[in-house]
């Protein structure tokens, strides 16, 4: 490879955050970034699950990880997650929003949702968000160089379309929606924030992502995009690394869509 363009996308020695770390999608971007060498730290619900993906990632490229048990609509545990980063390895640089909670009632008809419900799954996909944003975007600033990476949804971009669930109970949820599109013009907000303090925000609003679902549902919802399918989940990685290194370093307050074409239509 061309060292310019290997210099390009590296990250060796940065240190980034990833919430939910230890799901389908935060292992994907954990994985890429530190191939590109960085210093990842998990942090999701169970440390018992962030030290078993932490100690995969840090036997990809004998560049280390770490897992941090935290409860991230907490602010005291945020900041505790802060102490043992620092102690570690002595600042953050990218952090990236990628949690999201599937409470038993996600999927509660619109009329029978109730309050507790809704602002149970806004705590963790808006609220953790700002939260998050707020503590380790703090100790991004004194770097005077980061990057904070939100992931957003095509439904946070446009409505569902009821008809590709049939009679599945298993709809898509207004709040859901209104998460993904708080969390999409939060990442605008912060970009003009911080960005003359040299932190970058972006957003990455991915489409359905395969991961053993109902084959009527895959037929349906294939038929409805452009590329014909549903995205494989290693197929955020060239995104989740582009956003995060300097090949994207005049880019800030964007929503990168990578949706196999559902929202060009």
């Amino acid at each position: 490879m061309n060292k310019n363009v290997e210099e390009l996308f590296s990250l060796n020695d940065k240190v980034v955050v990833i919430t939910g770390g230890a799901g389908m999608l935060g292992t994907q971007h954990a994985e890429i970034l530190s191939d590109a060498g960085a210093h990842v730290v998990i942090v999701d619900i169970k440390q018992e699950f962030c030290d078993t993906v932490a100690q995969t990632i840090t036997s990809r490229n004998n560049v280390e990880a770490i897992g941090i048990e935290a409860d991230i609509t907490n602010e005291i545990a945020l900041k505790n997650a802060v102490e043992i980063i620092n102690k570690k390895f002595g600042k953050i640089d990218i952090l990236i929003n990628n949690a999201a909670v599937k409470p038993k009632n996600l999927f509660n008809k619109f009329e029978e949702y109730s309050l507790e419900d809704w602002r149970e799954v806004v705590s963790v996909d808006l609220d953790a968000v700002f939260l998050c944003s707020k503590i380790f975007g703090n100790e991004i600033l004194k770097q005077k160089k980061g990057v904070i990476i939100n992931i957003g949804s095509i439904y946070g971009i446009v409505g569902p379309d009821q008809s590709i669930y049939g009679d599945s109970p298993n709809k898509a949820p207004a709040v859901y929606s209104a998460c993904k599109g708080g969390v999409i013009n939060l990442t605008r907000y912060l970009a003009t924030y911080f960005g003359d303090r040299g932190i970058r925000v972006n957003c990455l609003s991915p489409g359905g992502v395969n991961n053993n679902l109902d084959k009527d549902f895959i037929e349906r919802y294939s038929k409805k995009t452009p590329l014909g399918r549903l995205a494989k989940k290693h197929e955020l990685k060239g995104a989740i690394l582009f956003l995060a290194s300097d090949a994207s370093s005049y880019m800030t307050g964007a929503n990168l869509v990578v949706d196999g074409g559902w929202t060009a239509w």
